[in-house]
C-alpha cells in the first residue's frame, strides 16, 4: 500500500497534544508551528481522521519544491503526475498562503497552481475544452514559506471539530477539538469525578465522556477521502467496526455539567444524547456560586464567560471571584479555567500553579491551572 507524507493541522498551542496523540498511535512525528508531520498509508489517513481528538485536519503533502518565480511555480507544479490523484471530473479548488516569500501574491499563487494542474490533467486525459469539475471534491492548498512551496491535499473535508453531535450551541461555543484538548491537559482519570461548572452546550463534559468511554471522535461522520475513487471504502468500514469494539461499556463515569441557564442545560442534554453519552453525564441547572461538593480528588474544567464573550467585564470578574471563594477551599481538586481576562488571578484570589497560552479561534486565552493534592 502506498505510503504518504502526512500533515495534521491544529490550533496554535496544541501541537504537542496532537504529536502525543500520534505517538500514542505508533507514529513517528516532526512538529512545526500549527502542524505535525508523519508517514502513513491510506489506512493511516482514515485512522487518524477517525481517532485524533485535538487535530483539525489530515492532509497529504503532495509535492514540495523551491520557487522564486511564477514560471518555476507553474512548471514544477505541472511536472507532478496529478492524474494519479485527481480523476477527470474532479472538483479541485486551490487555496493559498504565502509568508516571507518573493511570491507574495496569494491570489496569483492560487491561479498559477490551478492553471498548471489544469494543463497537466488536460494533457493526461486528452480533454477538449474545460475540465468539468462536476465530480468529487479534492481541496488543495499551495503554501509558500521562505520561497519553499508545499502543495497539500485535504483528506478530511469538514474540520474534525465537527463531530456530528452538536445539534445546538450557545452564544460563544468552544470547538470540540479545544474541549478535548482541555480534558487532555487536565490529566483526568476516569476513577475521579469530573465537573464543568459553566457547561453551556455541554461540549467539555461530552468530550470527557467520549474520552472516558474510548469512543472515537469521528465515529459518527465521514471524511472527504471516503468519496475518492482510489480509496478502498472497506478500510473505513473495517476501522469503524474496530473502533466500535474498542468502546469501554464497563467503565463507571462521574461527570457533571452545570449552567445557570435552563435552556443551555436542555441543549447540553440533547447534544450528549446525540454523541451517545447521554447516560454518562448529569446536567443540572445551577449557578457557579451555588455549587459545592463533598467529593475528593476531582477535576474541574471551566470555560466561563469572559469579557469578550459576556460583553461585561465586571460581571465576568464577579463570577471569577465567586468561583475562587468556592474552589480555593477544595485542596484535593485540580482546577483548569480558560479565560482571556488577564485580571483573572486577582479576581479569583489565588495564583495559578501553571498558566498555558492557547488560542480560542483567533483570541489569545490562558488556561489557569491549579493542581490539587490528591488523597488516596
Amino acid at each position: 500500500m502506498q505510503n504518504f507524507k502526512l500533515m495534521a493541522t491544529m490550533g496554535a498551542g496544541l501541537e504537542a497534544l496532537v504529536a502525543r496523540e500520534l505517538k500514542d498511535m505508533g507514529y513517528a512525528t516532526q512538529t512545526e508551528n500549527g502542524r505535525v508531520f508523519f508517514q502513513g498509508t491510506m489506512e493511516d489517513i482514515y485512522r487518524t481522521n477517525l481517532w485524533l481528538r485535538v487535530a483539525d485536519r489530515i492532509k497529504i503533502v503532495v509535492t514540495e519544491f523551491d520557487a522564486k518565480t511564477f514560471d518555476q511555480l507553474f512548471e514544477k507544479t505541472k511536472a507532478f503526475p496529478w492524474e494519479d490523484l485527481l480523476p477527470y471530473d474532479a472538483e479541485f479548488p486551490v487555496n493559498g498562503r504565502s509568508k516571507n516569500s518573493i511570491l507574495h501574491s496569494v491570489p496569483t499563487v492560487q491561479a498559477i497552481t490551478k492553471k498548471a494542474i489544469v494543463n497537466r490533467l488536460t494533457d493526461a486525459y486528452h480533454a477538449r475544452g474545460y475540465l468539468p469539475e462536476t465530480g468529487n471534491r479534492f481541496v488543495l492548498e499551495t503554501a509558500v514559506d521562505k520561497d519553499h512551496v508545499m502543495i497539500t491535499l485535504d483528506t478530511t473535508g469538514d474540520s474534525l471539530f465537527k463531530r456530528g453531535y452538536r445539534t445546538e450551541k450557545g452564544g460563544a461555543p468552544l470547538k470540540e477539538t479545544m474541549a478535548a484538548a482541555l480534558v487532555n491537559l487536565a490529566h483526568w482519570f476516569t476513577d475521579n469525578p469530573f465537573v464543568d461548572p459553566t457547561t453551556g452546550s455541554g461540549t467539555i463534559a461530552i468530550e470527557a465522556a467520549l474520552i472516558g468511554r474510548n469512543i472515537a471522535p469521528g465515529l459518527n461522520r465521514e471524511f472527504d477521502i471516503t468519496s475518492w475513487d482510489w480509496f478502498d471504502k472497506k478500510i473505513g468500514e473495517t476501522l469503524k467496526a474496530q473502533a466500535r469494539q474498542l468502546i469501554d461499556f464497563e467503565v463507571e463515569l462521574d461527570i457533571t455539567g452545570y449552567d445557570i441557564d435552563e435552556n443551555m442545560i436542555e441543549i447540553a442534554k440533547a447534544n450528549a444524547e446525540a454523541a451517545g453519552v447521554g447516560d454518562d453525564i448529569v446536567f443540572k441547572q445551577l449557578a457557579a456560586k451555588d455549587w459545592s461538593t463533598d467529593k475528593i480528588n476531582g477535576v474541574l474544567v471551566a470555560n466561563p464567560p469572559y469579557g469578550e464573550r459576556l460583553g461585561d467585564e465586571d460581571a465576568a470578574r464577579q463570577l471569577y471571584s465567586e468561583m475562587g471563594h468556592i474552589y480555593n477551599h477544595m485542596p484535593t481538586w485540580s482546577k483548569y479555567i480558560l479565560t482571556s481576562d488577564e485580571g483573572f488571578e486577582e479576581a479569583f484570589g489565588a495564583k495559578e500553579t501553571k498558566k498555558r497560552k492557547l488560542y480560542n479561534g483567533a483570541l489569545k486565552v490562558d488556561l489557569y491551572q491549579y493542581w490539587g493534592k490528591k488523597i488516596r
